[in-house]
């Protein structure tokens, strides 16, 4: 059973997303504001947070923000706002999907699974001297902890920054587009929106990189994509 967090000023999307919700499983605890949502994340302890933009007094952003910098959550934007700014800037504060309202319980479901997927032990070689871990340059990946170390701190990344770390990590030198990543690491075969790759790849170089402009690890392939940089 997944626990979601739906913080959602709207009482009647909100109660239509808490009982698609409820009906495939699912335990929900459902706040109107982002304070009430922040105070629930220590008494609810939620695996999943779906979060409005639009809300009354603190703005969706500034939850997210707030998330973000204390917790390695999902977060998955549920907006009526569809705008390539609001995507754009809600994916950059740090959450892992954008989902424009309204959205069927089919569309929730699909895409919850995957981002929670994201946390899923990865496959690792043989365990070296040091356990499960792979280091790569000032980076120190363990696949079967899901932990990832920067001159021995441990770095804390959103689930789809972890994934596509581990993912380009996993095949260093070889060059993946937006949609390959979209479809290996967001499973999204059918929304190419390379936003969510590029933002995605924002974050992660200003948590790993010593030069986010210069970047060593996440190198861009103009005109092709992404690769994890040969160190």
């Amino acid at each position: 059973m997944t626990k979601v967090l739906l913080i959602e000023d709207d009482p009647a999307v909100r109660r239509g997303v808490t009982l698609a919700l409820r009906r495939r499983g699912h335990e929900v605890e459902e706040v109107a504001s982002g304070e009430d949502g922040l105070a629930s994340l220590e008494d609810f302890r939620p695996d999943l947070v779906l979060l409005d933009l639009m809300l009354p007094g603190m703005s969706g952003l500034e939850v997210c923000r707030r998330i973000r910098a204390v917790r390695q959550l999902p977060i998955i934007i549920l907006s009526a706002r569809g705008d390539d700014l609001d995507m754009v800037m809600g994916l950059e504060t740090g959450a892992d999907d954008y989902i424009v309202k309204p959205a069927s319980g089919e569309v929730l479901e699909a895409r919850m699974r995957a981002v929670l997927r994201r946390l899923a032990p990865q496959p690792s070689g043989p365990p070296g001297p040091d356990g499960p871990r792979e280091t790569h340059g000032r980076l120190v990946l363990d696949r079967q902890a899901l932990q990832v170390f920067k001159e021995g701190t441990e770095l804390l990344l959103a689930p789809s920054e972890l994934k596509l770390l581990l993912f380009l990590s996993a095949a260093p030198g070889q060059v993946f587009s937006r949609q390959q990543l979209l479809e290996q690491v967001w499973e999204h075969s059918y929304y190419g929106d390379a936003r969510l790759v590029d933002a995605c790849v924002m974050r992660l170089r200003a948590k790993i990189e010593d030069d986010p402009r210069r970047p060593v690890y996440v190198q861009t392939v103009r005109g092709f994509g992404y690769r994890f940089g040969p160190l």
